[in-house]
């Protein structure tokens, strides 16, 4: 389903140049909050393992900034195919997996750098600890509960075989109200709305763990700030696709809300974003780094990095449409992570890589 072959492609797999960033993101915000002694990095849905592979690159090449630090690799993925192509992408040939299928971590291995690497089906059953999360394309395929406004007030849409053709779908109205209507915020002002219970039990989860234990959890995904409608569609060899047309054929999604992921961290964790992929990359500073990059490559190599940074970055294609919105610990934006100075009251806290324009110093 990935890849140019598949139903759709991703940022990571169209330039190495979008992993790398995220890559400098982590290690910033590890810097940023005192460098602690070990960090754990979790991806959740690691897709092909493509972009943990491109920011294991660059926690490599910045080897002497980290080599203090005792790092972990933490994968959350419910596919045992997926697990097995992330394991041949990610990890080293000469050490064998070692597989338990009954524990919580199902696999372990070794990265290509030297670092212990596990697999999981469950974000809880991930060890708590000083973490990085990172969420890409991931909350996008989580199922969601749709409603539609009536005279009646909110009715949940289900899908029901249609009685006119029994081997067609359709969408109906429920004929009264519905559990899932308690998601529902009573100010809602939208008459038709998507809500994904996954992915609030997901981000109260990230929030207990970064409250606790520190870190940040980075989200990157295609969505609104509480503002569109009707987002549930189908990608079938990268066009769209009736969603109730063969179903199980096709790659399904739905715009991720991130206001309502914001609400669901309910305070415990400060939040950031959403923004733009085009704000939040060009603010890490993609356009240096395709200049590096561009000068070191030939002709054919150098298209392929302008097309690639074409389709990140244009706003008419995935530049407006993704966004990234982080969860982080509210004493890194308002101080309380660094030793504080004699001639300092309170330590000010550095500015958030990304979310604000890249000062160079």
């Amino acid at each position: 389903m990935l890849g140019e072959k598949g139903d759709f492609i991703t940022s990571p797999e169209i330039s190495q140049i979008f992993g790398e960033l995220l890559g400098i993101w982590f290690i910033s915000e590890w810097m940023a909050t005192g460098k602690n002694a070990a960090f754990q990095l979790v991806e959740l849905g690691p897709g092909r393992g493509t972009l943990l592979g491109d920011i294991l690159r660059v926690f490599s090449q910045l080897g002497s900034v980290l080599k203090n630090c005792d790092i972990s690799i933490h994968l959350v993925e419910v596919s045992e195919k997926l697990s097995e192509i992330q394991a041949l992408t990610l990890t080293e040939e000469k050490v064998p997996l070692e597989r338990n299928p009954g524990s919580p971590a199902y696999m372990k291995g070794v990265t290509k750098s030297g670092i212990p690497i596990s697999w999981y089906r469950d974000l809880q059953d991930v060890p708590k600890g000083y973490s990085f999360y990172l969420a890409h394309e991931f909350f996008d395929v989580l199922p969601v509960h749709k409603f539609q406004k009536t005279p009646q007030g909110w009715r949940e849409v289900f899908i029901d075989i249609d009685p006119q053709a029994s081997d067609k779908l359709r969408f109906v109205l429920a004929p009264c109200v519905t559990p899932a209507e308690v998601f529902i915020q009573s100010d809602e002002t939208r008459d038709h709305v998507e809500v994904c219970p996954e992915a609030g039990v997901i981000i109260q989860e990230l929030s207990q763990r970064i409250a606790l234990t520190g870190g940040a959890a980075l989200i990157a995904d295609y969505g609104h700030d509480g503002t569109k409608t009707d987002t549930f569609r189908g990608f079938c060899g990268h066009k769209l696709h009736d969603v109730l047309i063969a179903p199980g054929t096709a790659d399904l999604t739905a715009d991720v809300d991130f206001s309502y992921l914001r609400r669901m961290a309910e305070g415990k964790v400060a939040s950031l974003g959403p923004i733009k992929q085009q704000t939040f990359l060009k603010n890490m500073g993609i356009d240096v780094r395709l200049k590096v990059l561009a000068d070191k490559s030939d002709e054919p190599s150098r298209q392929q990095l302008l097309q690639g940074y074409d389709m990140l970055m244009n706003p008419k294609k995935m530049g407006e449409r993704f966004h990234f919105f982080a969860l982080l610990p509210h004493r890194r934006l308002h101080g309380g992570s660094h030793p504080m100075n004699a001639c300092q009251s309170k330590p000010s806290p550095s500015p958030v890589a990304g979310f604000g324009e890249l000062a160079w110093r």
